[in-house]
């Protein structure tokens, strides 16, 4: 059985689209015969402190359904304080760089990325030993963090990550990318380098729709993610209007904007606005049965990026309001996921939720039908592995 590693900052019990779509790949590649090893840190995302069974603990290996994982102390941090932010990820990084060197590594490592620093010490490591370098590519940084104001352009941060990213893209074997945009901005720095589309599908082995669809009831919209500066729940709940509408917004998930937005929604109850907290992925999904339409925002554009719950959520029949720009929006547009609305425009979003507020249960039900079906034969995980597995890619 042929050995591959898998690099990642995050992974379950931690919660997110980024722990989710690493698992999913493990979980596929040992489906298709790989002997499949993950590194990442102890878990600690998104509270930014160690989950009970880490604390006190150097280092962990444990099995998860299949799969190797050996978890590396890490300081753990979601602290505003530059400070305290850098010391935290050099903790992990220290320790990845001193693993990778002095530890025996499969012939095969996929590298996630971001982080930068992270997937830099992978690929400068790995590359000094031989071995082919997947690099996942699931936003472009720095790219994306000047786009959300996180970085200043032309700043020092900024040139040392533009040299990170050149680094990694030159040093890996090849390269898988979440969206045309990822491929298409690899390809312009380094024209001749191998790139493949990998989309973030998940897989729900579920063969029937599930949804119920509640006659006499509100239109229950909802948001079940990480709380982050990128999705800007924070700010669609201060700015959507629902006053008039037979429409419910419900709000699923957790970090750094979670008590701003409990104190928001407890202050504007006549807004039909619920917050319930982060559930467990399976808990969720039950929980979201009877609900109808799934919003997806993004704070602003971002370049390359596609958010997952575009295909998670029309994996399991939800209608799509799509708020996010970028390629995402040509995906529901393209396969009739729901409603596009421009991002940062919330006068086009609440005309679009007046939309939504009228649409009558039947066709809704129609709608989660249509959707289930096309997204089963469009956003197949399976295939796509196979596929690439096929073109030698793993």
């Amino acid at each position: 059985m042929e050995e591959i590693l898998i690099i990642s900052n995050y992974y379950p019990p931690e919660k997110g689209a980024a722990a989710n779509r690493i698992e999913q790949l493990a979980l596929k590649l040992n489906q298709n015969k790989y002997n499949v090893s993950v590194i990442c840190p102890l878990g600690n995302y998104p509270k930014g402190e160690l989950f009970d069974e880490y604390k006190s603990k150097f280092s962990v290996t444990e099995n998860r359904d299949g799969i190797t994982v050996k978890r590396l102390w890490i300081y753990p941090s979601v602290s505003k304080n530059l400070l305290i932010r850098i010391i935290s990820v050099l903790s992990f990084s220290a320790m990845l760089f001193f693993y990778l060197l002095f530890k025996k590594i499969p012939k095969k490592v996929i590298v996630q990325s971001p982080p930068l620093l992270l997937s830099f010490i992978s690929v400068f490591v790995l590359s000094l030993k031989n071995k082919k370098i997947i690099l996942n590519i699931s936003d472009l940084w720095p790219m994306a963090a000047i786009e959300l104001s996180a970085l200043k352009k032309d700043s020092f941060s900024h040139k040392f990550s533009l040299f990170f990213e050149r680094y990694i893209y030159k040093k890996a074997t090849l390269i898988l990318g979440q969206s045309n945009e990822i491929i298409s901005h690899v390809n312009t720095l380094f024209p001749d380098k191998k790139c493949f589309l990998y989309r973030n599908f998940p897989d729900h082995n579920v063969s029937e729709i599930e949804l119920i669809t509640e006659e006499n009831q509100p239109v229950k919209i909802f948001y079940a993610g990480l709380l982050g500066i990128a999705q800007g729940v924070y700010e669609l709940c201060q700015k959507i209007d629902l006053k008039g509408l037979n429409v419910e917004l419900h709000i699923f998930g957790d970090g750094v904007e979670k008590t701003l937005l409990e104190g928001l929604i407890s202050s504007k109850k006549e807004q039909r606005l619920f917050f319930h907290g982060m559930l467990d992925r399976s808990e969720l999904h039950q929980r979201l049965k009877s609900f109808d339409v799934a919003i997806v925002p993004l704070k602003t554009r971002i370049y390359g990026s596609v958010p997952s719950k575009i295909f998670e959520y029309g994996s399991l029949g939800f209608p799509i309001m799509y708020f996010g720009g970028g390629e995402g929006e040509s995906i529901v547009i393209e396969n009739n996921l729901g409603w596009v609305a421009t991002v940062g425009d919330y006068n086009d979003l609440n005309e679009k939720i007046k939309i939504i507020s009228s649409v009558k249960k039947t066709e809704l039900d129609l709608m989660k039908r249509q959707i289930f079906e096309k997204s089963q034969r469009v956003f197949d995980l399976d295939n796509q592995v196979k596929n690439l597995i096929e073109k030698e890619v793993f």
